[in-house]
């Protein structure tokens, strides 16, 4: 059983060393435990430090691609190393490595295929109290959209099985995080938590420069996820809000008309006609959209085929 355990880095040379150090060199059940370094085009000694460690696996992008570019990239690696369960770790040493062994315990008994470590936000000290509210709310809402019982949605602490991950295609340029859960409960992916506990860091998030950007940035990221893999729902949703207020403004129309004084309010009409139109063009949409998702799911299926035949 090979364990690959990935870290994206973005100039990362003052905390990698002591993250490297603290990944266990041994874990029951597992054979191998490679590290992959996925450097995010830093421009500081990141590199260096890994290959004085005597890390093996080194992807370097030339550019800052993102957080989520970067975790891709480093799944597609593992996999191609013929990885069977791969580990998502951050260079700044805020995941407690020693807990490595219980995130990949439920793969290993067949329990699950990905395993999120849910933190003790109550108890994190650099987290302001705004952001632990935002925390909770996020991972209570990803909740709902994906149907996965998921206590810490933001966690980059994870672990996936070879089956999992070859499934995952993460498009957004943001952040992982959200997309790969919402993923796994639309592609009825066995998902899990356990608790684990975190070091302090001293520096600042690099992925939340701000609560407001991150709330907008995650929103944007569940709103399109859902509409990429339950597009006839969302677009049917749309569909009806229209239909609704034009069927609402018709009523007001007809209303006035019957009463005599349907002349006066001709905009009324107008604008319902607006919105039913609008709301039989989303319709459209939506069973447009549904023949896309059913093609998309064909390549999928193609994708993981031709991965298998590679490997």
């Amino acid at each position: 059983m090979k364990l690959f355990i990935q870290i994206p880095c973005f100039n990362e040379s003052e905390v990698l060393l002591k993250t490297l150090k603290a990944i266990p060199k041994k874990i029951n059940g597992i054979d191998s435990i490679d590290i992959v370094i996925i450097d995010d085009g830093s421009t500081d000694n990141t590199i260096a430090v890994a290959k004085k460690f005597g890390t093996k696996h080194i992807i370097k992008h030339q550019s800052n691609y993102g957080l989520a570019k970067a975790f891709a990239t480093g799944l597609n690696y593992c996999l191609k190393n013929n990885a069977d369960i791969i580990v998502n770790t951050d260079a700044d040493n805020q995941y407690d490595a020693s807990y490595i062994k219980d995130l990949i315990t439920p793969i290993l008994k067949n329990n699950s295929d990905i395993v999120i470590g849910a933190r003790p936000i109550d108890q994190i000290e650099n987290f302001s109290k705004l952001k632990k509210i935002m925390q909770k709310v996020g991972s209570w809402f990803v909740r709902i959209i994906s149907r996965t019982d998921v206590i810490d949605a933001p966690s980059g602490f994870r672990a996936f099985s070879r089956n999992a991950a070859k499934k995952l295609i993460v498009f957004n340029e943001y952040t992982y995080t959200l997309e790969t859960i919402i993923q796994a409960g639309y592609k009825n992916i066995k998902i899990s938590s356990v608790p684990i506990k975190t070091n302090l860091v001293h520096r600042k998030s690099r992925l939340v420069k701000s609560i407001p950007s991150y709330v907008r940035k995650s929103v944007i990221t569940m709103i399109r996820v859902f509409a990429t893999y339950k597009p006839f729902r969302f677009f049917t949703f749309i569909s009806f809000i229209l239909l609704l207020f034009g069927f609402l403004i018709s009523l007001r129309f007809l209303y006035f008309y019957i009463n005599g004084d349907g002349s006066g309010h001709i905009q009324s009409l107008i604008l319902a006609a607006i919105f039913i139109i609008l709301g039989f063009q989303n319709l459209i949409v939506a069973f447009q959209s549904d023949l896309i998702s059913s093609n998309r799911k064909l390549l999928e299926d193609i994708r993981d085929k031709i991965m298998d035949d590679e490997n």
